[in-house]
């Protein structure tokens, strides 16, 4: 397994982030997950790197401020935090960052201090936000395990053998453990290429969405919107994914053009609670009901964020039998979990899936349909009897997923 996790590494420098000769690289890491921060370290410096400067952060030291820390706290951002992120983003620094939260890490604090924090940080970072959803720099987000997390994946295990099996599953989605994990990636990125290709041919005006369990969704697409896929190029022109694994092809949709009601599949973690089984309801792309078996509050909490968190950002496809979804397993983890099943994002849309976007104000972006919000939070809503069809300016009709599975050849 060894093997396999430096051929990770690799993957995650050359062609995850894929930095370049003289580059800064930003790594937000949790101090749990430092073994593999310092081998991804010492491979950025192999391949050139000019500096690498690590963020460490910590779930349990996070839990005891919003547990015993003064609330006064919880309506502020440190100002040098925001100059870090601004400082290298302007340096044209790369970002990655290792996603490997304890789904439950935070269920004992006040809901209402993980809110207000949130908003805090949402509004200081707003411009290193916008920037990055612009592919300002490369940017990727991975996973690894963590102790916590592997418990909460394979419960039936003890630790040391749920770590171990979850390292094996996670190696085995990301493709490090074949021979050439990167030629793998791009054959890997070549057919959600021809898949977003298709997709961006049919110009469609909108997708509606049924299944069993209650699902019945139209989702209006703006005029000039682009679907996306697998790798983008940021602004300096270098490819990056931004995402490992990937097996999305998504776009955004017209904030004002959403109705009807989507039910969801898998749980959403944000702010270190759990969201599951919940509902909402769409009227004129604005969430106008909205319930949960479990974590309703902090969903509320969510939607309330600021005045646009109650619409949509983007729309994302993702077969059913994608290799995620075939483990069987609910990783309680967003990066996984959005990569295992079509799934929608509350908020903010990346300006990227909408032509000629780039030098637009907020204004101008909000009337053609984008939307603009200091959150971008994934929700699954994919199921084993998801139908999509998509139609045309025309009302033409052309089915594009049936069983969950994207129906078309390429």
């Amino acid at each position: 397994m060894e093997k396999a996790i430096e051929k990770y590494v690799e993957l995650v420098i050359k062609k995850g982030i894929n930095l370049q000769k003289g580059q800064i690289l930003v790594i937000n890491s949790p101090v749990e997950t430092f073994e593999f921060t310092r081998e991804l370290t010492a491979k950025a410096y192999e391949v050139g790197a000019s500096e690498v400067v690590v963020n460490w952060f910590d779930e349990i030291s996070l839990k005891y401020k919003y547990l015993y820390g003064e609330d006064k706290i919880f309506d502020i951002f440190p100002e040098w935090q925001k100059e870090f992120y601004e400082y290298y983003r302007k340096k044209g620094a790369a970002f990655l960052s290792i996603y490997s939260t304890d789904p439950d890490a935070l269920k004992e604090v006040d809901k209402n201090r993980v809110a207000r924090y949130e908003k805090a940080k949402g509004i200081a970072l707003k411009e290193y936000r916008d920037n990055i959803m612009e592919n300002s720099n490369q940017w990727s987000v991975v996973s690894i395990p963590t102790k916590a997390w592997a418990r909460r994946v394979f419960p039936e295990l003890k630790e040391e053998f749920a770590i171990n099996e979850m390292w094996k599953l996670i190696l085995h989605i990301v493709r490090a453990d074949k021979e050439d994990p990167i030629l793998e990636w791009e054959n890997h990125l070549n057919i959600l290429k021809n898949r977003m290709d298709y997709l961006n041919s049919k110009k469609f005006k909108k997708l509606i969405y049924k299944n069993s369990l209650g699902t019945n969704l139209e989702i209006g697409l703006p005029e000039g919107h682009r679907w996306i896929s697998g790798g983008e190029n940021s602004k300096e022109g270098v490819y990056f994914v931004a995402n490992i694994p990937t097996e999305e092809i998504f776009t955004m949709p017209h904030r004002e053009k959403v109705n009807g009601v989507v039910v969801s599949t898998k749980p959403l973690i944000y702010g270190g609670s759990t969201i599951k089984d919940f509902t909402l309801k769409f009227v004129d792309g604005k969430i106008v009901e909205y319930s949960a078996k479990v974590g309703e509050e902090i969903l509320g909490k969510l939607l309330d964020i600021d005045e646009n968190s109650r619409y949509l950002g983007e729309v994302a496809l993702v077969e059913f039998k994608s290799p995620i979804s075939q483990s069987k397993k609910i990783f309680y983890n967003n990066l996984y979990d959005e990569n295992a099943s079509c799934h929608l994002a509350l908020g903010a849309a990346y300006p990227v899936c909408l032509e000629k976007s780039e030098g637009l104000g907020e204004e101008e972006l909000l009337e053609k349909g984008m939307n603009i919000s200091m959150i971008h939070e994934d929700f699954m809503i994919g199921s084993e009897d998801m139908e999509i069809i998509g139609v045309d300016k025309n009302g033409e009709e052309t089915l594009l997923m049936k069983d969950g599975n994207f129906v078309f050849t390429i």
